[in-house]
């Protein structure tokens, strides 16, 4: 952004929220959540369940039910209004296009009688590009342009045989392959930020490594922001380079994932280290006894082909585990 004497203004952020509520019948379950994203950044959202991860990512959304109240401000980069209070078809042209969703159970995302190719280019043909649209190849797709690049996506994200695959209906495909399919409906559009809600729980540890990956890439070459909601946090350390901890709907942690993981200053936060999978943290009276976590690189997980070092797109790291140690986003 360029300011009025023509020296850099402040960066607009991908997503901002201020003071985010949702209550049930008069009763606060989600409170004073303050977040933002800035262009391009991975940030994590981590807590167990129930601790109103995905409420808060509902809300930012427009997708609470009826019975559910927000308050507060949403704001995302190239949308004229906030989330909060608006009209249901002003949110509904701002889904698919500024922000977009990756949920937990792909069969539950998409339509079990379409072939996935279709529902992935219908994305395309619904989500015209917006004034703000930041990418210069934005247009109106046809039918066949639709066709092409859905199948261009299917490739990126590593869908076998993407030709054949186009035409498989949900059930025909393994649950990783469907995951991906989601993600390439989310990514269609090149949105500003994509939030992704424990998209990798229901993979194995194979699969989810893979999909972890072509999230990093593909969100990294689109300069989007993410948003990772998850309580595994072995995965939130291999993806993210801040995190929020939330607990009973309230944010009670931030700061770079390195600093929260390894020196925690909330009694909440240090008892989900405690019950993790992550490396002993350094001892410091109290703390987990044990080796300290070390810092360093470690490559690139779930690649199928080269290393991504020196490529000018970087890859998940390795997920970190008691036994190997985890290392911060570069």
């Amino acid at each position: 952004m360029i300011g009025a004497a023509g020296t850099p203004g402040p960066a607009v952020p991908a997503l901002s929220v201020t003071g985010l509520g949702v209550a049930a019948r008069g009763r606060e379950i989600v409170t004073g959540v303050d977040l933002r994203i800035e262009p391009g950044e991975r940030v994590g959202l981590i807590g167990e369940s129930g601790s109103g991860k995905s409420l808060t990512a509902l809300a930012i959304m427009g997708l609470l039910p009826d019975d559910l109240t927000p308050r507060g401000s949403v704001r995302i980069a190239g949308v004229g209004h906030d989330v909060v209070g608006a009209r249901e078809r002003d949110l509904s042209a701002m889904r698919g296009r500024d922000v977009s969703m990756v949920f937990q159970e792909p069969m539950s995302a998409l339509n079990p009688t379409m072939r996935v190719g279709r529902q992935i280019a219908e994305t395309l043909l619904i989500r015209r590009p917006g004034a703000a649209d930041r990418s210069e190849q934005a247009r109106e797709h046809t039918e066949t342009s639709a066709r092409e690049a859905a199948l261009t996506l299917m490739a990126e994200l590593g869908i076998p045989d993407p030709a054949s695959s186009y035409r498989a209906y949900p059930h025909q495909l393994s649950g990783g392959q469907r995951q991906r399919v989601v993600l390439a409906i989310a990514l269609a559009n090149d949105p500003t930020l994509l939030v992704c809600d424990e998209p990798t729980t229901a993979l194995d540890v194979t699969v989810q490594a893979y999909v972890l990956d072509r999230i990093v890439r593909s969100t990294h070459d689109r300069g989007s922001a993410v948003l990772f909601i998850s309580h595994d946090l072995p995965v939130v350390a291999s993806v993210c380079s801040r995190v929020h901890v939330m607990n009973r709907g309230r944010i009670v942690e931030s700061g770079p994932v390195e600093t929260v993981f390894t020196r925690p200053t909330h009694p909440y936060t240090r008892r989900l280290l405690d019950a993790s999978e992550l490396p002993p943290r350094p001892s410091s009276g109290g703390g987990r006894r044990g080796a300290t976590a070390s810092v360093a690189s470690t490559g690139s997980v779930g690649s199928t082909g080269s290393s991504s070092a020196g490529s000018g797109s970087p890859a998940a790291r390795p997920m970190p585990t008691r036994r190997r140690s985890w290392t911060s986003p570069a």
